[in-house]
C-alpha cells in the first residue's frame, strides 16, 4: 500500500465548519493532495504553528473566537513564509483587498468550485517548491559539498562539473516537476534518472521503459494500461506503469522519438496528474515523479515542428545535461580502473594491471559511445588478455575502427569536410597546414607518436619521417 503524503509538509485547513473541511479535504486527496491537517477552533492555530512546519494554510475569514482576518495579520507577522488562501462567504472587494495586503495568496468565495480550489492550491505548491529549491540550490553551490554521496556511487567522477551536476539534483529532487535529462548516448542518463529517484526517498519503485518505436496504443496501453474488453483479446484489466510507478519515479527513456497523438497524452499527465487507461470514462491520478531523457535536440524538433511547443516547455523546468567522457577526461583512470575491477570479477580472472601509455590512447580519442564505449573496451580487453599487464592491442583495434586512413578519407565524398578545418581569410601552405596537424596530434597524444601517428591515420613510421624532415629543414 503506497503511504506517499504530498505536499512534504501538511495543508492546514481553519473552518469552524467541519463539514466544508472535510469536503476540502476530500476534493484534495483525489486530486492527489493528501496531506492535511483540520482545524475547527481558529485559536489553536498558533499552537499548530509553533509545533510543526506546516507548508500552506487555507483560512476562513468568519469564524468565532478569533476571526480570519486577525489571524491573517497575526501569521502574517510570525510566519511570513507560509503562504495563505483566505476562503469566504463575503464577496466583498474591500476585504479582499485587505487579506490581499496583509499577505494573502488568493482569496476564494464560497462555494468554491473543486476545480478552482485544486488549482489554486497547486499553483501555490508550485510555486512554493520552485522557491525551496532556488533556496537549496544557492546553499549547496555555495557550500561546495555533497550532501549524499552513497547516492552517486555508480557515477564514477572526479570531475568538478559533474560534481555540480549532483549538487543541482540534489536540490531538485524533491520537485513533483518532471525532470528533463540530455546527452550523448551512453553518458549514463539512466544511472542519473536512478539517483533522482533516490535522493527524492520515495516509496514507490523506479520503473523505466524504452519509447523509441511505441506507436500511439501501444504508448498507451504500457504506460495508462487497459480495462477488460477495452480491445480484442483485452482478457482482464491491466494496470499500466503509471500504475506500478505510484508513489515512485516513471522513467521514459527516447523521449524525442514520442509521436505526435501521444505527446498529447504525455502533456496532460504533465499538467493535471491524470490519464485515461484505454476503455476507461473516468480518469485516474498519478503522482509519480516523471524523468524523461533523450540523445536528440529537442529544440531542434520542435522547431521542424516534430515535437510539440507545450511539452517541449512542460519539460524544460528541471534539465539535466551531464557532460560527455570527452570534456572529462580526468575521470578515464578512475573509470578505467573501476571497469578492470568489474570486468575481472565477472569474468573471474585476476584485475590486470593496465600500462601508462594506455591513459594517453585513450585520452587521444573522442569516445562517440562514451563510457558505455570506454566499459566495452575494458570488458573487451580483459577477456582477452593472459599476462599481468593489460595489453593495448584491442584497444587499439577499437579505436582503429572509428578512423579512416588517408586513401578513405580522400574517397569518402559525403564526410563533413566543413566540420574538419575551419579556414580564415588567408589561406595556409600546405606544409604549415601539415606542421600544424602533427604539433595538434602530438599535443593530443601527449607526444606519444604511435597514439599520434593512429589519430592522423598514418603509420608510425610515416609520421617520423615527416617529423625528420622537418627537424632537418629548420
Amino acid at each position: 500500500m503506497d503511504n506517499t503524503l504530498y505536499p512534504k509538509y501538511p495543508i492546514l485547513m481553519v473552518d469552524d465548519e467541519i463539514h466544508l473541511l472535510n469536503s476540502f479535504d476530500i476534493t484534495l486527496a483525489d486530486a492527489g493532495i493528501n496531506n492535511t491537517r483540520l482545524c475547527t477552533d481558529s485559536t489553536d492555530v498558533e499552537s499548530i504553528l509553533d509545533g510543526s512546519k506546516i507548508q500552506l494554510i487555507m483560512l476562513d475569514l468568519s469564524m468565532p473566537k478569533l476571526t480570519g482576518e486577525e489571524l491573517l495579520q497575526i501569521i502574517g507577522e510570525k510566519y511570513p513564509e507560509i503562504p495563505i488562501v483566505v476562503i469566504t462567504g463575503s464577496n466583498d472587494i474591500e476585504t479582499a483587498v485587505r487579506c490581499m495586503q496583509a499577505g494573502a495568496s488568493d482569496y476564494l468565495v464560497k462555494p468554491v468550485e473543486p476545480n478552482r480550489l485544486v488549482s489554486c492550491i497547486k499553483n501555490i505548491l508550485k510555486k512554493s517548491e520552485l522557491e525551496e529549491e532556488n533556496l537549496l540550490l544557492k546553499n549547496r553551490l555555495l557550500s561546495n559539498e555533497i550532501e549524499n554521496p552513497d547516492i552517486f556511487k555508480e557515477i564514477i567522477t572526479n570531475n568538478e562539473q559533474m560534481k555540480s551536476m549532483f549538487q543541482y539534483m540534489e536540490a531538485i529532487a524533491n520537485t513533483t516537476e518532471p525532470i528533463l535529462i540530455t546527452g550523448e548516448t551512453g553518458v549514463g542518463k539512466e544511472l542519473i534518472a536512478k539517483a533522482i529517484h533516490d535522493l527524492s526517498n520515495r516509496k514507490g519503485k523506479f520503473v523505466t521503459i524504452n519509447i523509441a518505436g511505441l506507436d500511439d496504443q501501444m504508448f498507451t496501453d504500457t504506460l495508462f494500461g487497459h480495462k477488460k474488453g477495452a480491445f480484442t483479446n483485452a482478457e482482464s484489466d491491466r494496470a499500466g506503469l503509471i500504475e506500478k510507478a505510484k508513489g515512485g519515479t516513471l522513467f521514459l527513456d527516447e523521449i524525442g522519438d514520442l509521436g505526435t497523438i501521444s505527446q498529447v497524452k504525455l502533456l496532460r499527465l504533465l499538467q493535471e496528474h491524470e490519464y485515461y487507461p484505454l476503455g476507461e470514462d473516468e480518469p485516474k491520478y498519478s503522482d509519480a515523479l516523471v524523468v524523461v531523457a533523450t540523445n536528440q535536440d529537442l529544440y531542434h524538433l520542435k522547431v521542424k515542428k516534430v515535437f510539440r511547443n507545450d511539452l517541449y516547455y512542460r519539460l524544460n523546468v528541471h534539465r539535466i545535461h551531464p557532460i560527455p567522457l570527452r570534456e572529462r577526461l580526468d575521470d578515464i583512470p578512475l573509470l578505467v580502473d573501476h571497469f578492470l575491477e568489474s570486468a575481472a570479477k565477472a569474468l573471474n580472472k585476476p584485475k590486470p594491471t593496465p600500462p601508462p601509455e594506455l591513459f594517453k590512447l585513450l585520452s587521444a580519442y573522442h569516445f562517440p559511445g562514451n563510457i558505455r564505449e570506454l566499459q566495452a573496451m575494458v570488458f573487451d580487453a580483459v577477456s582477452t588478455h593472459k599476462s599481468k599487464i593489460l595489453s593495448m592491442d584491442s584497444f587499439k583495434r577499437s579505436i582503429n575502427q572509428d578512423f579512416l586512413d588517408e586513401q578513405e578519407l580522400d574517397n569518402f565524398d559525403d564526410f563533413p569536410k566543413d566540420k574538419l578545418v575551419l579556414f580564415s581569410d588567408r589561406l595556409p601552405t600546405l606544409k604549415q597546414v601539415q606542421n600544424a596537424l602533427i604539433d595538434e596530434a602530438l599535443v593530443r597524444s601527449q607526444n606519444n607518436q604511435s597514439i599520434a601517428a593512429q589519430l592522423l591515420g598514418v603509420t608510425r613510421q610515416a609520421l617520423s619521417r615527416r617529423l625528420r624532415t622537418r627537424r632537418n629543414e629548420e
